[in-house]
């Protein structure tokens, strides 16, 4: 498993959802992990991310090339004896077609806005990747015009609570995530304002949105879940909506961006309620529509938290993925 991404503690946000789904997958199958933590990634990994790290500070391109040096070398030793390669985002996929092993990558939506800003470099590692594994629809139809071939959706994975923590009263709003423009924080603020909201996340905008409480411990997000009333997912654009289906899998109605990865998960009036996005106004009108009808929240909760055990639980999930890992390392075994 080859990423730029995966969290150092327990505590660690950075990549949780490709933890989550190596532990799923060390159940049925032997995983070597190669992350910022096994070489040289000169302060472009973690923070903003890749992309992020780079546009905030320019000077980075410069030992991008190392970086990328160092990773190839830590894949290669690590992938000499590997089945099957598995790459999540596109700069691991590039690394991963320097290995000499067949290989998967995965796309999650940062790699997408890359892969439109240098098509020729991601034309090369999708069309040489075995299996294409996209988190939305939305990144398959990208991955599809950039001339991949076997693209399969397979999303992301998700545990099902046991039991529902009651809501909080009075009822509020969550939103948990990062602080960034295309999560659309800045239209979440304007369209909430008067509202009672809750803010568990971290980023650029921080000084922006008044009373986050940061990036918190898992146990307490589990809490926040619980206690809400309806969670706003507002993004400009979306690969997936890891939050969105974390809430959906908390019995939680979703107000979120008709955009993305967020299409797939939320249907309109079923499991939660759809808002254009960069629309405040609509957005408001969504988020009181919820909280004033307790009725529907319960309705929209329990179809919400159902489909996330149906459509998006870990066993189907793990099952696909490991058809994709299967496949492609079969057909390079009759290619030889």
């Amino acid at each position: 498993m080859l990423t730029t991404s995966y969290p150092r503690s327990d505590g660690d946000v950075a990549g949780r959802f490709v933890a989550d789904s190596v532990g799923q997958l060390q159940a049925h199958a032997e995983v070597a992990v190669v992350s910022p933590q096994s070489f040289r990634h000169y302060g472009i990994a973690y923070g903003h991310g890749v992309l992020g790290n780079v546009k905030r500070r320019p000077w980075l391109v410069g030992v991008a090339p190392l970086m990328l040096g160092s990773f190839v070398r830590a894949a290669r030793a690590a992938a000499r004896d590997a089945d099957v390669v598995h790459a999540h985002w596109l700069p691991a996929g590039w690394v991963a077609a320097r290995t000499g092993r067949p290989f998967v990558v995965t796309l999650h939506g940062t790699d997408a806005v890359l892969a439109e800003r240098v098509p020729q470099v991601a034309r090369q590692v999708l069309r040489r990747a075995r299996v294409v594994v996209c988190v939305s629809n939305a990144l398959a139809a990208i991955a599809r015009r950039l001339g991949g071939g076997e693209v399969r959706v397979i999303p992301n994975g998700v545990d099902v609570p046991a039991a529902i923590v009651p809501e909080k009263s009075p009822p509020s709003v969550l939103y948990a995530g990062r602080l960034s423009k295309e999560k659309g924080v800045l239209e979440l603020v304007e369209a909430a304002r008067g509202l009672p909201l809750v803010v568990a996340g971290d980023g650029p905008l921080r000084k922006q949105v008044s009373g986050t409480r940061g990036f918190v411990p898992r146990a307490e997000l589990e809490r926040l879940y619980g206690e809400a009333a309806v969670v706003a997912c507002p993004s400009r654009r979306e690969g997936f909506g890891v939050a969105c289906l974390e809430a959906m899998a908390h019995g939680k109605p979703v107000v979120a961006s008709a955009v993305g990865g967020l299409l797939d998960l939320v249907l309109d009036g079923v499991t939660g309620v759809l808002v254009p996005p960069r629309d405040p106004a609509a957005l408001r009108a969504a988020l009181e529509r919820v909280l004033g009808d307790e009725a529907l929240r319960r309705r929209l909760g329990a179809a919400a938290r159902e489909r996330a055990r149906a459509e998006f639980g870990w066993d189907s999930v793990t099952t696909a993925l490991l058809s994709a890992l299967r496949d492609a390392a079969t057909l390079a075994r009759v290619e030889r």
